[in-house]
């Protein structure tokens, strides 16, 4: 019995010196780049475009392209906004429109030019679609 005890115990500090072993040894540098091909602006931009001209998109795709471009850290061009304006337009849905305008001018942020040449792009299709920006609406102030 008692050389039973003796022999786990043993086995188990010799597991345990090992393990200790182990961990003070250095770890080996490695790093994972990324080799694949880097996306141009335009063909992000064309990306985009394309996911909103989308014939069958829902609403819960437009919202959910719309949170995934807001999480860049960009202001998305004015021909992606007019894509997603287009497709609210489709969605017959004026609350999504408003909100993208809105969180277009939130991604501008102190930035104060970037917002108002968005709207300046933007203003012909705005016109042609019946959306108001959320400052004609009244709605900024609040």
């Amino acid at each position: 019995m008692f050389r039973a005890a003796v022999r786990l115990s043993v086995s188990g500090v010799r597991s345990v010196t090992r393990a200790r072993a182990a961990c003070q040894q250095a770890p080996l540098a490695s790093r994972c780049y990324s080799h694949g091909t880097h996306e141009t602006d335009e063909e992000f931009d064309a990306r985009w475009v394309t996911y909103f001209n989308k014939s069958d998109i829902d609403a819960w795709e437009l919202r959910k392209g719309m949170n995934t471009l807001v999480e860049y850290d960009l202001v998305p061009e004015p021909k992606i906004v007019e894509a997603a304006l287009r497709a609210c337009r489709r969605l017959n849905d004026l609350a999504s429109a408003i909100r993208i305008l809105e969180a277009v001018k939130d991604k501008a942020g102190p930035h104060k030019d970037i917002y108002p040449y968005l709207i300046q792009e933007l203003r012909p299709t705005l016109d042609e679609l019946g959306i108001s920006t959320p400052e004609e609406l009244g709605i900024d102030k609040v």
